[in-house]
């Protein structure tokens, strides 16, 4: 019901169509690709499959989609995990439906669109070192032992552009300008110990 009242104040907007209503992450993931959005609109409480694990598999099957979470969640911590794990913006549900479309308009555009009072949530750690979502740590240690974008984007069932891209996230957020420099990070940080895992 909510979805669906969303969809019916959105579709007043012009310029503007909803292309779907999708009750599950799955249904997300394995409609995003026929439907060809711009922007999906995704709760962080879904059933199966939850809304974080969503915005990674996106981010690495359909890196041109700018995911929006609308949520009802307005504490910090959900507000910056779900930007960590690849979120362009997050928006709350109460929010007046001009807002909404505005955080819609801002991410499509290539922005980052934060609800009000939210800003907080995201200031950088103590150390100023921006965490590494889970997607980002997998890649750090597949580079660290060796392997080419190439080697990666198959192993890990995802685009050469998408591991270029997060080879870029991983350089930007650990400030470090070269892959033996990644290479040198892993190992000092015991990213490649204990994973059992050797070329």
């Amino acid at each position: 019901m909510v979805a669906e009242g969303i969809r019916a104040l959105l579709e007043t907007y012009d310029g503007l169509d909803v292309v779907g209503v999708l009750r599950d992450g799955q249904s997300v993931l394995d409609q995003c690709s026929v439907l060809a959005p711009d922007v999906v609109l995704l709760d962080l409480n879904m059933p199966g499959i939850n809304g974080l694990q969503v915005i990674e598999i996106l981010r690495d099957r359909e890196p041109d989609v700018a995911v929006l979470v609308l949520s009802m969640h307005d504490a910090p911590e959900y507000v910056a995990t779900a930007m960590r794990h690849g979120a362009a913006g997050y928006c709350l549900k109460d929010q007046p439906t001009d807002e909404i479309r505005r955080a819609i308009d801002t991410v499509m555009s290539g922005g980052r669109y934060l609800c009000p009072g939210a800003e907080e949530a995201l200031e950088p750690s103590l150390d100023g070192s921006e965490p590494l979502t889970s997607r980002e740590q997998t890649i750090l240690l597949l580079l660290a032992q060796g392997r080419s974008n190439k080697e990666v984007a198959h192993e890990l069932d995802i685009s050469v552009r998408t591991v270029e891209t997060h080879r870029k996230n991983l350089k930007r957020k650990l400030g470090i300008s070269s892959t033996a420099g990644l290479t040198r990070y892993a190992l000092e940080h015991g990213v490649l110990q204990g994973t059992g895992l050797t070329r």
